[in-house]
């Protein structure tokens, strides 16, 4: 059933439920998609290891300035 179909058939009982029963029909909006939260990389080993590298080179600077 394509949604085309499911479409007509959801309008047939629509119609056919208020001439039947004289009932009314509440329909809803679609809920909003939730929205994506941007994409963070998770640091590798390689990443980590650079980070202290950098720390360390960044210390031993500090130490030979004071």
């Amino acid at each position: 059933m394509t949604k085309d179909e499911l479409r007509a058939e959801l309008e047939r009982q629509e119609q056919r439920y208020k001439e039947v029963y004289g009932g009314e029909i509440t329909t809803y909006a679609a809920q909003p998609e939730p929205e994506r939260k941007p994409w963070r990389k998770r640091a590798t080993v390689q990443d980590q290891a650079f980070t202290q590298e950098l720390q360390k080179m960044e210390q031993e600077l500090k130490a030979e300035e004071q």
